[in-house]
């Protein structure tokens, strides 16, 4: 039995169907499989649809948490993203976002009394991205000029962004009789203007909610990257040492100084978890506030593809999952946390690992239409 793969199994898909069809069938496939779970517990696997949908969509407070957690979400994502496409795999978001949100936080701290709104939120923006970048910029460091495995120093420096972060927390930053290991609050000026605000200036009414203008930003963000990537001659060299680092250096391009460009450009994309929770949400430094979007980042951008707009798409499924999903825990006691944690991981293992299942059906489809 011969073991090369037939012409038509290696045939590309087209860019359309590999971004936004692929996925939708992995989806299927995956949600296909949690309703046979579902029914097997003993629960109506549509009326757990519908809860889901309803938790996710159906009021203008639980699209505002929907899209408040996909902020997250497009964050991570895109920072995985450009990693991947430098052929570097960073599973550092978490600690790159935890150690954004310092940088963050002592802008703010600094500052907050003395310059107006606008300019503390742009510094405070700056500074999380600078942090990020700087944290992810020392294991760029260790491989590009000691060989050191990316993945295995990212991983490691979660650790150390959590422990620096408790220590500064309980030890440093923590205001003189309190007994929460948190930074004091930060002023009004370092906050960002809730959707809500926004909305109703212009008119719309909605419910109050999580959702800030750093669900803006995260957008601009992806569109940034998608200039970056695909408009740009550091992008074009970006990729081209991801596809084939050998063809890239015949090219010209220095290996390692477009390592450190991905790794830093990643981490500062990764700070941008900071900048919704603690200029949106929290308005002080807490303890944990990346919440594992560091890691769901790495799913996300699989589904994606790693493309900006396929990540906006993985991200918006991610937050409505995370909101449609609490509100599941609560409507039907049988769906517990952990359920919606399955709902959630077959969704990874469909769209990461079994993400080619459905490609030579595909494959077959647009063959015979064309």
């Amino acid at each position: 039995m011969s073991l090369v793969a037939p012409k038509s199994a290696r045939r590309p898909l087209p860019g359309w169907v590999e971004i936004v069809i692929l996925p939708l069938v992995n989806v299927a496939l995956a949600f296909l499989v949690v309703g046979v779970i579902v029914h097997i517990i003993g629960v109506d696997s549509f009326q757990a649809l519908k809860l889901l949908l309803v938790g996710a969509l159906g009021s203008s407070e639980a699209i505002g948490y929907t899209l408040y957690y996909a902020t997250n979400f497009i964050f991570t994502g895109l920072a995985v993203a450009i990693a991947f496409h430098a052929g570097l795999f960073n599973i550092g978001g978490e600690g790159q976002a935890y150690i954004g949100g310092l940088g963050c936080g002592l802008a703010v701290l600094a500052f907050d009394r003395y310059l107006p709104g606008p300019l503390l939120i742009l510094l405070a923006v700056l500074a999380a991205a600078a942090f990020g970048a700087a944290w992810a910029a020392v294991p760029a460091w260790m491989q590009a000029w000691r060989g050191s495995h990316i993945v295995i120093t990212t991983i490691m420096f979660n650790f150390v962004a959590s422990a620096l972060m408790v220590y500064l927390l309980s030890n440093v930053l923590r205001p003189q009789g309190s007994m929460s290991p948190q930074s004091r609050g930060f002023s009004e000026a370092a906050s960002l203007p809730s959707m809500q605000a926004v909305l109703k200036s212009v008119g719309i009414a909605v419910a109050p909610s999580a959702l800030n203008l750093a669900f803006a930003l995260a957008l601009l963000s992806a569109v940034a990257v998608w200039v970056f990537l695909w408009r740009t001659s550091w992008g074009y060299a970006l990729r081209t040492m991801g596809h084939n680092a050998e063809a890239a250096t015949y090219a010209g391009t220095n290996l390692r100084r477009m390592t450190m460009l991905a790794m830093c450009l990643s981490g500062a994309l990764a700070a941008g978890v900071a900048v919704n929770e603690l200029l949106g949400v929290h308005h002080r430094i807490v303890l944990d506030f990346p919440a594992g979007y560091g890691f769901a980042g790495i799913a996300v951008a699989l589904m994606g593809r790693s493309h900006p707009f396929g990540i906006v798409l993985a991200a918006l499924l991610f937050g409505a999952l995370q909101q449609g999903g609490t509100e599941l825990s609560f409507e039907i006691p049988a769906m517990t946390r952990e359920m919606v944690v399955v709902i959630q991981g077959l969704v990874i293992l469909f769209c990461g690992a079994l993400a080619h299942l459905p490609r030579p059906w595909l494959q077959a489809l647009v063959g015979r239409r064309s």
